[in-house]
């Protein structure tokens, strides 16, 4: 049984990926107050969505479904993860009481792939700007005045992928466990998906061909992620900057506090990395990935490296750009490099 966990972090320069309510016809980012502190911050909804929205084309997502009307609207995915990779790894609930039949729709896929917030590392207040529009006025008229909020800074948060949960679905488990109704579970087989028991419930789970697929087309989609709010006014590389991945047995993520605020900047501890591959040597179960991209961070890249180098020589660490590093894990788990990850095995 085997994790991939780690950290990712990005780089926003006079941008606001994500906004939260406005006021005064203000476009608010969105902040979190800490004491006296302000730390803007992308939510992990809108970082999932980024991922989604980043599939490549090709690659067929779950259609939603919207129900109901003013405070009793519904809006909930098809449930069917063993057609789409997005309801497969970023979960979903589906609350119908009955389908057309008449039989019980309601099903529930806890997520696979889990994302932390993306906080600000270090301090950072909002700068306010403002537009006007004015275009097609007459002479004298005064113009209608917007404003809006941006900022820079290094945000950071955690990510785990439970391998083996990728492509197996949970059929006969309780409550609202049940990833699959008994519609979902006849065309899950009819697909290919072979029975299994998988963490004392009985399941559904696809051959490891497409499970494979599914690990590398998010690997290789993380390594190019784009999106985020105010792309016209602010638009700004959304792929990580910096990363730190690596396969753990137990699912602890030990690399929370590889970056840190000093002085009111951000520095990555390459003593806490250190510390922890130590403490840690007995779940990992492979080498840390420690994706950095150039000019990230400044000088603080080659400084890592140096202080990092026995490591590194070790094959304790591997380091590289994000994108590189992202890309040939990818290539791994196409290949079936890492198939014994896959396995749930009783600890």
């Amino acid at each position: 049984m085997t994790y991939l966990v780690g950290k990712v972090a990005l780089g926003v320069v006079a941008g606001a990926p994500n906004n939260g309510l406005g006021e005064d016809n203000v476009a608010k980012v969105k902040t979190m107050r800490v004491g006296r502190d302000v730390f803007p911050y992308v939510s992990a909804q809108a970082f999932r969505r980024w991922l989604r929205d980043s599939l490549p084309a090709g690659e067929p997502r779950s259609p939603v479904i919207r129900s109901g009307s003013g405070k009793k609207q519904q809006a909930y995915t098809a449930g069917r993860p063993h057609r789409y990779l997005d309801d497969d790894l970023f979960g979903y609930m589906v609350a119908v009481k009955k389908d057309a039949d008449g039989n019980s729709s309601t099903c529930q896929r806890d997520t696979v792939l889990a994302t932390g917030t993306l906080v600000a590392v270090s301090p950072r207040y909002p700068e306010s700007d403002f537009g006007t529009m004015s275009r097609g006025f007459g002479a004298g008229e005064n113009p209608v005045i917007h404003g809006h909020e941006f900022y820079t800074a290094e945000l950071a948060g955690d990510l785990l992928l439970d391998l083996p949960r990728v492509g197996v679905f949970e059929t006969d488990a309780s409550g609202l466990k049940v990833a699959l109704t008994s519609a979902g579970a006849v065309e899950a087989r009819e697909d290919g998906a072979e029975p299994t028991e998988f963490r004392d419930a009985q399941a559904l789970r696809l051959p490891l061909d497409e499970r494979r697929r599914r690990v590398a087309l998010l690997l290789r989609t993380l390594a190019a992620v784009r999106g985020g709010a105010k792309q016209s006014l602010h638009y700004g590389d959304r792929a990580p900057a910096l990363m730190v991945l690596a396969p753990v047995k137990g699912g602890v993520n030990p690399f929370t506090r590889v970056l840190a605020a000093q002085d009111r900047h951000t520095v990555f501890r390459a003593d806490v990395l250190r510390e922890e591959i130590g403490a840690w040597a007995d779940e990992l179960d492979g080498p840390v990935l420690l994706g950095w991209a150039p000019g990230f961070l400044g000088d603080q890249r080659e400084r890592v490296r140096r202080e990092l180098a026995d490591l590194i020589e070790g094959g304790q660490v591997v380091f590289g750009h994000p994108r590189s590093l992202l890309n040939a894990l990818g290539d791994e788990f196409a290949r079936g490099a890492h198939d014994a990850w896959f396995e749930d095995a009783k600890r």
